[in-house]
């Protein structure tokens, strides 16, 4: 199906709703689904966003700002996944455990406002990887509008940047528990450390990147061609500085560049969890 045929049938399919609830993280999927919604809705169409210590710092002012000029109502609460029974112990299922959190508010929220149905921005290529927070959503009856219309990611980009959405190419911006190995246990401490980390890199203009969180060693990923600069001597040397006064002893660079999920290679599976 063509791009405006897929849109004209993600129209539809919300047009049937009485009303709908976003689960609204601020990223390119959500806001295009938003987007929609909104459109075809109007007031009937509310968005929800979680404050957490492992959301990166600025995604929340981003989502309050896509959301005021989109016009929507949006609902911001506050939720500690850390709190969660083994969440912190950071097992290959954590992602089902955040996921079955969220959900919950959620559903909360609509059953307070009477609002029909709760949506996220899911979308086909999300399908062929393993991810437990799917099996929360079907649990508990959250639907997957962009699938329902047959949108890839690159779709979702695409149409993003034909309705002039500033979403249309933002990085990918998963949550900080994303950067620590499974069994390593997460806590405010280190997730602060992993924020600064990434926040001090984007502030010299890295984009694409994550830092990894392995104990004593900060494992910075950035794409291939933007290594040359990260080794520029005054670069290299302010990255260092800035590491070790955060608490790590060495500082690595993954020579296989920025991926989405490189902590997912050591399930042994070509599935995964989900990006990060």
């Amino acid at each position: 199906m063509e791009l405006d045929g897929k849109l004209d049938r993600l129209r539809a399919l919300l047009g049937e709703l009485p009303s709908a609830l976003i689960a609204f993280s601020g990223g390119v999927d959500s806001s295009f689904l938003l987007h929609v919604a909104h459109e075809v809705l109007g007031e009937r169409c509310l968005a929800l966003t979680t404050r957490s210590p492992t959301t990166p710092e600025g995604d929340i002012d981003d989502a309050d700002r896509l959301a005021a000029a989109l016009g929507v109502e949006h609902l911001r609460i506050d939720a500690n996944e850390l709190d969660i029974p083994g969440y912190a112990e950071n097992a290959p299922n954590r992602c089902y455990l955040c996921k079955d959190s969220l959900f919950t508010i959620c559903l909360r929220e609509a059953a307070r406002r009477g609002i029909a149905a709760v949506l996220d921005g899911v979308n086909l290529d999300d399908l062929a990887d393993h991810r437990p927070g799917l099996r929360a959503a079907a649990e508990q009856g959250v639907r997957h509008p962009l699938v329902e219309a047959g949108f890839s990611k690159a779709d979702i980009r695409a149409a993003s940047r034909a309705l002039a959405l500033t979403t249309w190419d933002r990085p990918a911006s998963p949550c900080l528990s994303s950067r620590f190995p499974y069994g390593t246990r997460i806590t405010p401490e280190r997730l602060a450390r992993v924020a600064a980390g990434e926040r001090f890199l984007h502030a010299r203009g890295f984009r694409d990147l994550r830092v990894r969180y392995h104990g004593e060693v900060a494992r910075l990923e950035v794409p291939v061609a933007a290594m040359a600069r990260l080794l520029e001597p005054a670069t290299r040397e302010a990255v260092l500085h800035e590491f070790r006064r955060l608490g790590f002893v060495y500082v690595a660079l993954d020579l296989q560049g920025f991926r989405s999920g490189s902590l997912n290679e050591t399930l042994g599976s070509p599935k995964h969890e989900g990006p990060g």
